[in-house]
Protein backbone atom coordinates (compact mmCIF):
# COMPACT_ATOMS: atom_id res chain seq x y z
CA UNK A 1 0.00 0.00 0.00
CA UNK A 2 0.85 3.67 -0.68
CA UNK A 3 1.62 4.37 3.08
CA UNK A 4 3.22 7.95 2.20
CA UNK A 5 -0.40 8.94 0.84
CA UNK A 6 -2.26 7.71 3.75
CA UNK A 7 -4.86 6.45 2.29
CA UNK A 8 -6.42 3.81 -0.34
CA UNK A 9 -6.84 4.53 -4.34
CA UNK A 10 -9.12 3.09 -6.88
CA UNK A 11 -13.18 1.92 -6.58
CA UNK A 12 -14.84 -1.43 -6.23
CA UNK A 13 -15.76 -1.37 -9.96
CA UNK A 14 -12.14 -0.95 -10.99
CA UNK A 15 -10.76 1.77 -13.35
CA UNK A 16 -12.88 4.78 -13.61
CA UNK A 17 -14.80 5.89 -16.92
CA UNK A 18 -12.79 8.59 -18.38
CA UNK A 19 -9.45 7.44 -17.85
CA UNK A 20 -10.21 4.98 -20.30
CA UNK A 21 -13.42 4.32 -22.58
CA UNK A 22 -16.37 2.19 -21.55
CA UNK A 23 -15.01 -0.45 -24.43
CA UNK A 24 -11.69 -0.19 -23.32
CA UNK A 25 -12.49 -0.76 -19.87
CA UNK A 26 -14.82 -4.32 -21.24
CA UNK A 27 -12.03 -5.22 -23.21
CA UNK A 28 -9.32 -4.85 -20.03
CA UNK A 29 -11.63 -6.62 -17.89
CA UNK A 30 -11.73 -9.86 -20.08
CA UNK A 31 -8.18 -9.56 -20.91
CA UNK A 32 -8.00 -9.74 -16.80
CA UNK A 33 -9.42 -13.42 -17.16
CA UNK A 34 -6.93 -14.73 -19.60
CA UNK A 35 -3.87 -12.61 -17.15
CA UNK A 36 -6.14 -15.01 -14.04
CA UNK A 37 -6.20 -17.90 -16.54
CA UNK A 38 -2.09 -18.08 -17.42
CA UNK A 39 -1.58 -18.08 -13.15
CA UNK A 40 -3.42 -22.10 -13.26
CA UNK A 41 -2.63 -23.45 -16.41
CA UNK A 42 -0.12 -25.47 -14.30
CA UNK A 43 -2.06 -28.78 -15.68
CA UNK A 44 1.21 -28.87 -18.43
CA UNK A 45 3.26 -29.94 -15.70
CA UNK A 46 1.39 -32.28 -13.33
CA UNK A 47 2.24 -35.64 -14.53
CA UNK A 48 5.75 -34.53 -14.99
CA UNK A 49 5.71 -33.88 -10.82
CA UNK A 50 3.58 -36.91 -10.49
CA UNK A 51 6.03 -38.97 -12.05
CA UNK A 52 8.89 -38.02 -9.86
CA UNK A 53 6.72 -39.05 -6.79
CA UNK A 54 8.48 -42.33 -4.86
CA UNK A 55 4.97 -43.36 -4.39
CA UNK A 56 2.49 -46.69 -4.91
CA UNK A 57 -0.01 -45.77 -7.26
CA UNK A 58 -3.07 -45.21 -5.09
CA UNK A 59 -1.13 -43.09 -2.71
CA UNK A 60 1.00 -40.70 -5.42
CA UNK A 61 -2.56 -39.87 -6.31
CA UNK A 62 -3.64 -38.52 -2.84
CA UNK A 63 -0.40 -36.77 -2.68
CA UNK A 64 -0.74 -34.81 -6.22
CA UNK A 65 -4.61 -33.98 -4.78
CA UNK A 66 -3.18 -32.58 -1.19
CA UNK A 67 -0.66 -30.63 -3.06
CA UNK A 68 -2.91 -29.63 -5.72
CA UNK A 69 -5.04 -27.70 -2.89
CA UNK A 70 -2.40 -26.41 -1.34
CA UNK A 71 -0.72 -24.73 -4.25
CA UNK A 72 -4.18 -23.19 -5.93
CA UNK A 73 -4.58 -21.87 -2.60
CA UNK A 74 -1.09 -20.37 -2.45
CA UNK A 75 -1.41 -19.28 -5.69
CA UNK A 76 -4.98 -17.58 -5.36
CA UNK A 77 -4.00 -15.52 -2.10
CA UNK A 78 -0.38 -14.61 -3.73
CA UNK A 79 -2.58 -12.91 -6.55
CA UNK A 80 -5.19 -11.69 -5.23
CA UNK A 81 -2.98 -9.44 -2.66
CA UNK A 82 -1.03 -8.64 -5.84
CA UNK A 83 -3.62 -7.74 -7.27
CA UNK A 84 -5.91 -5.81 -4.78
CA UNK A 85 -3.47 -4.19 -2.55
CA UNK A 86 -1.42 -3.08 -5.88
CA UNK A 87 -4.58 -1.33 -7.24
CA UNK A 88 -5.64 0.07 -3.92
CA UNK A 89 -2.03 1.93 -3.77
CA UNK A 90 -2.26 3.39 -7.00
CA UNK A 91 -5.43 3.12 -8.17
CA UNK A 92 -6.15 4.18 -11.80
CA UNK A 93 -2.72 4.65 -12.24
CA UNK A 94 -1.82 0.83 -11.48
CA UNK A 95 0.61 -0.06 -13.57
CA UNK A 96 0.27 -3.57 -15.50
CA UNK A 97 3.60 -4.72 -14.16
CA UNK A 98 3.93 -3.43 -10.78
CA UNK A 99 7.91 -3.81 -10.76
CA UNK A 100 8.62 -2.74 -14.07
CA UNK A 101 5.92 -0.06 -14.77
CA UNK A 102 7.57 2.12 -12.74
CA UNK A 103 4.97 2.15 -10.00
CA UNK A 104 7.01 2.97 -7.35
CA UNK A 105 10.87 3.66 -6.99
CA UNK A 106 11.61 3.36 -2.85
CA UNK A 107 12.32 1.57 -1.01
CA UNK A 108 15.01 0.03 -3.73
CA UNK A 109 15.92 -3.06 -1.66
CA UNK A 110 12.18 -3.89 -1.88
CA UNK A 111 12.54 -3.73 -5.88
CA UNK A 112 15.70 -5.54 -5.87
CA UNK A 113 14.43 -8.49 -3.74
CA UNK A 114 11.64 -9.18 -6.15
CA UNK A 115 13.17 -8.84 -8.62
CA UNK A 116 15.75 -11.54 -7.67
CA UNK A 117 12.92 -13.44 -6.47
CA UNK A 118 10.95 -13.28 -9.92
CA UNK A 119 14.51 -14.33 -11.59
CA UNK A 120 14.80 -17.43 -9.30
CA UNK A 121 11.01 -18.14 -10.32
CA UNK A 122 11.32 -17.60 -13.90
CA UNK A 123 14.76 -19.98 -14.42
CA UNK A 124 13.51 -22.49 -12.34
CA UNK A 125 9.40 -22.36 -14.31
CA UNK A 126 11.47 -22.03 -17.53
CA UNK A 127 13.56 -24.99 -17.16
CA UNK A 128 10.60 -26.79 -16.27
CA UNK A 129 8.08 -25.84 -19.01
CA UNK A 130 10.61 -26.41 -21.64
CA UNK A 131 11.82 -29.98 -20.55
CA UNK A 132 9.37 -32.00 -22.64
CA UNK A 133 9.97 -29.64 -25.56
CA UNK A 134 13.19 -30.15 -25.30
CA UNK A 135 12.78 -33.91 -25.35
CA UNK A 136 10.09 -33.98 -27.87
CA UNK A 137 12.77 -32.23 -30.46
CA UNK A 138 15.42 -34.41 -29.83
CA UNK A 139 13.90 -37.68 -29.80
CA UNK A 140 12.73 -36.76 -33.04
CA UNK A 141 15.50 -35.74 -34.30
CA UNK A 142 17.37 -38.71 -32.96
CA UNK A 143 15.22 -40.86 -35.37
CA UNK A 144 14.99 -38.97 -37.84
CA UNK A 145 18.58 -39.00 -38.38
CA UNK A 146 20.09 -41.93 -36.23
CA UNK A 147 23.51 -41.83 -38.00
CA UNK A 148 24.15 -38.31 -37.60
CA UNK A 149 27.11 -37.91 -35.43
CA UNK A 150 25.95 -34.13 -34.73
CA UNK A 151 22.53 -35.44 -33.78
CA UNK A 152 23.49 -38.64 -31.38
CA UNK A 153 26.93 -37.93 -30.82
CA UNK A 154 28.75 -36.67 -28.08
CA UNK A 155 31.95 -35.15 -27.64
CA UNK A 156 34.24 -35.45 -24.59
CA UNK A 157 34.64 -31.78 -23.09
CA UNK A 158 37.77 -31.92 -20.43
CA UNK A 159 37.49 -29.61 -17.67
CA UNK A 160 37.87 -30.32 -14.46
CA UNK A 161 36.27 -34.04 -15.25
CA UNK A 162 35.57 -34.61 -18.76
CA UNK A 163 32.38 -34.08 -19.61
CA UNK A 164 30.08 -35.07 -22.57
CA UNK A 165 28.21 -32.57 -24.69
CA UNK A 166 25.69 -33.58 -27.36
CA UNK A 167 26.50 -30.56 -30.21
CA UNK A 168 22.71 -31.18 -31.11
CA UNK A 169 21.16 -30.61 -27.57
CA UNK A 170 23.02 -27.53 -26.91
CA UNK A 171 22.72 -25.87 -30.48
CA UNK A 172 18.89 -26.52 -29.95
CA UNK A 173 18.66 -25.64 -27.07
CA UNK A 174 20.57 -22.20 -26.92
CA UNK A 175 18.64 -21.62 -30.11
CA UNK A 176 15.95 -22.19 -28.75
CA UNK A 177 16.62 -19.77 -25.55
CA UNK A 178 18.08 -16.96 -27.70
CA UNK A 179 14.99 -17.22 -30.01
CA UNK A 180 12.57 -16.73 -27.25
CA UNK A 181 14.21 -14.17 -25.80
CA UNK A 182 14.26 -11.86 -28.86
CA UNK A 183 10.43 -12.49 -29.11
CA UNK A 184 9.44 -11.44 -25.78
CA UNK A 185 11.99 -8.40 -26.10
CA UNK A 186 10.20 -7.72 -29.09
CA UNK A 187 6.90 -8.26 -28.01
CA UNK A 188 6.66 -5.91 -24.28
CA UNK A 189 2.91 -5.86 -23.80
CA UNK A 190 3.37 -7.79 -20.93
CA UNK A 191 -0.42 -7.72 -19.61
CA UNK A 192 -1.27 -8.09 -23.40
CA UNK A 193 0.70 -11.21 -24.02
CA UNK A 194 0.34 -12.88 -20.68
CA UNK A 195 -3.37 -12.52 -21.23
CA UNK A 196 -3.36 -13.89 -24.61
CA UNK A 197 -1.35 -17.33 -23.60
CA UNK A 198 -3.40 -17.87 -20.78
CA UNK A 199 -6.55 -17.72 -23.12
CA UNK A 200 -4.70 -20.17 -25.56
CA UNK A 201 -3.81 -22.76 -23.07
CA UNK A 202 -6.42 -22.63 -20.10
CA UNK A 203 -9.13 -24.60 -22.04
CA UNK A 204 -7.81 -26.70 -23.97
CA UNK A 205 -5.15 -28.23 -21.11
CA UNK A 206 -6.62 -27.47 -17.82
CA UNK A 207 -10.24 -27.96 -18.77
CA UNK A 208 -10.92 -30.05 -21.43
CA UNK A 209 -8.48 -32.54 -21.84
CA UNK A 210 -8.76 -32.81 -18.02
CA UNK A 211 -12.22 -33.30 -18.22
CA UNK A 212 -12.47 -35.76 -21.01
CA UNK A 213 -9.85 -37.96 -19.18
CA UNK A 214 -11.87 -38.08 -16.40
CA UNK A 215 -15.24 -39.17 -17.98
CA UNK A 216 -13.61 -41.83 -20.05
CA UNK A 217 -11.51 -43.00 -16.70
CA UNK A 218 -14.41 -42.84 -14.92
CA UNK A 219 -16.90 -44.22 -17.33
CA UNK A 220 -19.21 -41.37 -16.97
CA UNK A 221 -22.93 -41.82 -18.53
CA UNK A 222 -23.42 -39.44 -21.05
CA UNK A 223 -26.46 -37.03 -19.61
CA UNK A 224 -26.30 -38.24 -16.71
CA UNK A 225 -26.37 -35.00 -13.83
CA UNK A 226 -22.48 -35.24 -13.27
CA UNK A 227 -21.45 -35.54 -17.37
CA UNK A 228 -24.18 -32.21 -17.44
CA UNK A 229 -22.24 -30.28 -14.94
CA UNK A 230 -18.99 -31.26 -16.24
CA UNK A 231 -19.82 -30.43 -19.42
CA UNK A 232 -21.13 -26.84 -18.25
CA UNK A 233 -18.00 -26.37 -17.03
CA UNK A 234 -15.69 -27.17 -19.68
CA UNK A 235 -18.09 -24.92 -21.70
CA UNK A 236 -18.39 -22.00 -19.29
CA UNK A 237 -14.18 -22.14 -19.23
CA UNK A 238 -14.46 -22.39 -23.18
CA UNK A 239 -16.43 -18.73 -23.07
CA UNK A 240 -13.90 -17.41 -20.55
CA UNK A 241 -11.12 -18.16 -22.74
CA UNK A 242 -12.84 -16.60 -25.63
CA UNK A 243 -13.44 -13.28 -24.65
CA UNK A 244 -9.87 -13.33 -22.87
CA UNK A 245 -8.81 -14.06 -25.88
CA UNK A 246 -10.63 -11.11 -27.73
CA UNK A 247 -9.69 -9.18 -25.12
CA UNK A 248 -6.09 -9.68 -25.25
CA UNK A 249 -5.93 -9.28 -28.84
CA UNK A 250 -7.68 -5.99 -28.80
CA UNK A 251 -5.13 -4.39 -25.88
CA UNK A 252 -2.29 -6.05 -28.44
CA UNK A 253 -3.56 -3.80 -31.52
CA UNK A 254 -4.35 -0.61 -29.69
CA UNK A 255 -0.35 -1.43 -28.19
CA UNK A 256 0.84 -1.88 -31.34
CA UNK A 257 0.16 1.72 -32.48
CA UNK A 258 2.52 3.18 -30.68
CA UNK A 259 4.57 0.36 -30.40
CA UNK A 260 8.81 0.39 -31.30
CA UNK A 261 11.12 -2.33 -31.54
CA UNK A 262 13.24 -2.71 -28.83
CA UNK A 263 12.51 0.77 -27.32
CA UNK A 264 8.53 0.85 -25.78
Amino acid sequence: MNAANGGVKGSLTGISIGTVTPMQKVWRSTQAFGDIAFAYSYSLILIEIQDTIRAPPPSESTVMKRATMVSVAVTTVFYMLCGCMGYAAFGDAAPGNLLTGFGFYEPFWLLDVANAAIVVHLVGAYQVYCQPLFAFVEKWAAKRWPESTFVTGEVEVPLFRTYKVNMFRATWRTAFVVATTVVSMMLPFFNDVVGFLGALGFWPLTVYFPVEMYVVQKKVPKWSTQWVCLQMLSLGCLAISLAAAAGSIAGIKSDLKVYHPFKS
